[in-house]
């Protein structure tokens, strides 16, 4: 194919060793799925990508969004001969001062091939010389480089410049799939793309309760799906109608209680959807004392309810700490719109902080809601977004 290479590093994948080429056959398929029409190849331990001129950029956006990329760039490949790489070394020099990247440089040479003649401190050395000599204004820095440009001498040559770093982790699906819990909220989307990063595939839960909760509320969370969705393009989003249920906590439980007794009938719910769609976890965007339903009592009798695994991945960060990943993933500006959910919307002014397992577990009954969250399932929406 003629047009645009780019060069793909992982890093994790790697080190899998006899389950090795079930994570790169799942790396380049995810590369593949998001980008129809280009060549996805591995060869000497890299990802290659061929596409269109016109597809480049799209395949730059690919690339930093998918699970299990660490690093990439822009390469040219040439013959494995001194003379072919220097004019290629030589034309992408100045291409670089041209963009106004600076004139500080350095060569890195790695020869994977050892059957090259030249070492790779030799390499550089010719490189350098040659760079120096047809691109003006340059000096090299070893130290301080403002560019470096890398060459890799495997079956052929590669030459590159800066890299853009991806996102790490491992491909999305490789460990399974979860249901994640997702609200309109700053948490939940961030647990769910630290889960993907970790090779979780995705399906997401948003518990909806009209009229309490807007449409608006709804649309936000799909908006959110979406965002998730350029990081792991094969969620999908389910819309369980909630309002029976919490009706009938607002008839038969204490006030206090409320936002307990709803997490743990959420929890039951997604848990039995999960097991509906296949899924082996939940996910949710707890993170321990941020509110009064995440403390360590609170959330071992909501996560009673269900027997699947429980992934909280946001336990041990503060807040500032989960708007930072938000803002860089992208999702942090759709949970910010005023339009709150019903965990929000019902949140007592007294909440229970250290609840009694006993009489949580009592409340519960009393509420004998089983039917409820069934018929609830029966009436999910899915959204394909």
């Amino acid at each position: 194919m003629n047009g645009r290479l780019f060069l793909v590093k992982y890093g994790e994948v790697s080190l899998k060793k006899g389950n090795r080429p079930t994570f790169m056959r799942a790396l380049r398929l995810a590369i593949r799925r998001r980008l129809p029409g280009s060549s996805v190849y591995e060869s000497w331990h890299r990802i290659y990508v061929e596409c269109r001129d016109g597809d480049a950029a799209a395949a730059a956006e690919v690339l930093r969004r998918t699970f299990g990329v660490v690093a990439f760039g822009e390469a040219v490949r040439v013959p494995k001969e001194m003379p072919a790489i220097s004019d290629a070394a030589a034309g992408l020099a100045a291409s670089f001062v041209q963009a106004g990247l600076g004139g500080r440089f350095k060569a890195e040479v790695r020869r994977a091939d050892k059957r090259f003649p030249l070492t790779s401190y030799q390499v550089a050395c010719e490189l350098g010389d040659r760079i120096l000599r047809d691109v003006p204004g340059l000096r090299v820095d070893v130290h301080r480089p403002e560019w470096v440009l890398a060459v890799e001498i495997r079956e052929q040559a590669y030459l590159y410049g800066p890299e853009s770093p991806g996102p790490g982790g491992l491909p999305v699906g490789c460990s399974g799939r979860g249901v994640l819990l997702l609200s309109g909220g700053i948490d939940s989307p961030v647990a769910g793309w630290m889960m993907a990063k970790r090779g979780l595939g995705l399906e997401a839960a948003y518990f909806h309760t009209p009229p309490f909760t807007s449409a608006e509320a709804k649309e936000k969370v799909i908006a959110l799906a979406r965002v998730l969705a350029g990081w792991d393009p094969r969620i999908q989003l389910h819309v369980v109608p909630l309002t029976a249920f919490v009706a009938r906590i607002r008839e038969r439980a204490p006030d206090e209680e409320t936002t307990l007794l709803m997490r743990a009938g959420m929890m039951r719910a997604a848990g039995e959807l999960a097991r509906r769609r296949g899924a082996g976890c939940l996910v949710t965007g707890e993170s321990l004392g941020q509110v009064a339903s995440q403390t360590v009592e609170s959330m071992a009798f909501t996560g009673s309810r269900t027997d699947l695994p429980v992934f909280r991945p946001l336990c041990g960060m503060d807040k500032e700490e989960i708007i930072a990943i938000a803002r860089r993933i992208g999702t942090f500006e759709t949970s910010t719109l005023p339009y709150d959910d019903c965990c929000v919307l019902f949140s007592p002014v007294h909440p229970l902080i250290r609840p009694d397992r006993a009489r949580m577990s009592a409340s519960w009954d009393r509420l004998d809601a089983d039917a409820l969250l069934v018929e609830a399932l029966e009436g999910v929406e899915t959204v394909r977004v």
